[in-house]
């Protein structure tokens, strides 16, 4: 098909995620053709730095032969296996183990699903029936913070704290509540991290007492919230919610999805507090994208609750026909080990200080009110007044503006639509592509900040310094 053809195409036919869709319709597709190590390259030639990742997902860079190599040998051997009536595949036993192996200590039994969404869906799905089996049926509340992103789907864009994923979604459901995120930038004790810590666990406790220890399931996070805005929360406040949520007889359930596979420095963000959650859900990382597969790591004490006694015969009615799908599985196993033996997480660890520095140094553009991030996750944020910290108008469309420029300086991250840019880069970046990242970005800052309204729309020492 022509370029033209295939961007007539998908204005016709495929629907996005995420987006509205008159204005993709208006706007059209950008078709991407192919990727190598931390490039992607589009149908026009146009070659372009990936500071995302994908979606939070491409870990290992594009391209790794070794990956493509395991899929190929996998689907010539065996494609599919279901793990229904008992049947199940060698990877993906195997990727169950090493996976058990390499989280918290807490967690001894995996179910596959497809992605994060149906990982969250799934732990909600089991802990539902954990406190039904065992005699608690009133704990049904289950508690996420604002901002917070855990999927799209029926349930889970619930506790999903994104106003998008509610409107018109008949959402969040009576039983899903939402405690204050800790967002220091953005609050008044922002600076001093016990107190931040203190008024999480403060906010949690609270709920639970309005709501009834005995009526109140799960406690659900991210370590670091991505889809959010890249809300980076103080050290030891992940181990503080967790201590919190034992005292109170909650489930305490990381999700994982996006600082999973070495994405803060750790395998497991976890693991940075050596925090043992009761349930985990990971994905992305997992196969790196290239192809779909979650995960929900479960406690055993989870576990055997489920699984009942002997003597009861009824099934666990919650399944997927592509669960635990071996060439996923395959995928999996050999980004594990290129995380290791590959010397991935190790390459992610040692580029940290860099990309903390690049961040960091961009402080000083009359655009940037705050740099954040662990890892190589990290987040800008944008804002007209910096002794204020206000923000750019919506109807500036600072996100689109930033996102068009970045595509001209041939760089791709996430422009979020309040004044956000999120980086995510691969584990595999060099030195020389994070000097080219920053390079790239500050002349996307400087651009826009050359556009006329949005000039005007600075104030007081942001234009000064500008």
């Amino acid at each position: 098909m022509s370029n033209q053809s295939l961007i007539e195409a998908d204005r016709k036919h495929l629907i996005h995620p995420v987006i509205n869709f008159r204005a993709h319709e208006a706007r059209g597709v950008t078709v991407l053709d192919s990727g190598h190590g931390a490039y992607l390259r589009d149908v026009d030639g146009n070659e372009l730095l990936d500071a995302f990742s994908g979606l939070w997902c491409v870990n290992t860079g594009y391209g790794q032969e070794s990956i493509v190599k395991a899929a190929a040998e996998q689907m010539a051997r065996l494609p599919y296996a279901t793990t229904y009536f008992h049947f199940a595949s060698e990877p993906a036993i195997q990727l169950a183990e090493k996976l058990v192996s390499l989280a918290p200590a807490s967690l001894q039994h995996v179910y596959f699903t497809l992605g994060g969404s149906d990982a969250v869906d799934s732990a909600i799905r089991f802990i539902t029936h954990y406190f039904n089996a065992t005699g608690r049926p009133t704990k049904k509340h289950m508690i996420a913070l604002q901002r917070g992103y855990h999927g799209s789907s029926s349930v889970g864009a619930g506790l999903t704290a994104l106003p998008a994923f509610h409107r018109h979604f008949d959402l969040p459901l009576p039983h899903q509540h939402h405690l204050p995120s800790p967002y220091a930038y953005r609050q008044p004790n922002g600076s001093d991290s016990q107190a931040l810590i203190a008024s999480s666990v403060a906010a949690l406790e609270a709920k639970v007492a309005a709501l009834g220890a005995d009526n109140v399931a799960a406690f659900f996070c991210e370590p670091i919230q991505g889809s959010g805005g890249v809300i980076v929360p103080p050290v030891g406040w992940l181990k503080a919610m967790r201590e919190a949520c034992r005292r109170l007889d909650i489930l305490f359930v990381a999700d994982e999805v996006i600082t999973g596979f070495g994405r803060t420095g750790p395998l497991f963000a976890c693991e940075g507090e050596q925090v043992e959650p009761d349930l985990m859900t990971v994905a992305k990382g997992l196969t790196a994208g290239y192809a779909p597969m979650g995960a929900v790591l479960m406690s055993d004490a989870i576990y055997q609750g489920i699984a009942g006694d002997v003597g009861d015969t009824a099934i666990v009615g919650h399944g997927h026909t592509y669960s635990a799908h071996p060439v996923s599985a395959a995928i999996g196993l050999e980004v594990m080990r290129l995380y290791h033996e590959g010397g991935l997480l190790a390459n992610a660890q040692a580029m940290a200080p860099q990309f903390a520095a690049g961040l960091d140094a961009l402080l000083e553009h009359p655009l940037v009110g705050d740099s954040r991030h662990r890892g190589l996750l990290g987040a800008l944020e944008l804002v007209s007044d910096k002794n204020s910290k206000q923000g750019f108008d919506a109807g500036l469309k600072l996100s689109e503006r930033i996102a068009t420029a970045a595509y001209r300086n041939r760089l791709v991250f996430r422009a979020f639509g309040d004044n956000i840019l999120g980086f995510a880069p691969a584990l595999c970046y060099t030195e020389a592509e994070f000097a080219l990242m920053f390079e790239r970005l500050k002349q996307t800052l400087d651009d826009v900040l050359n556009e006329a309204e949005v000039r005007a729309a600075l104030r007081g020492a942001s234009r000064a310094a500008a």
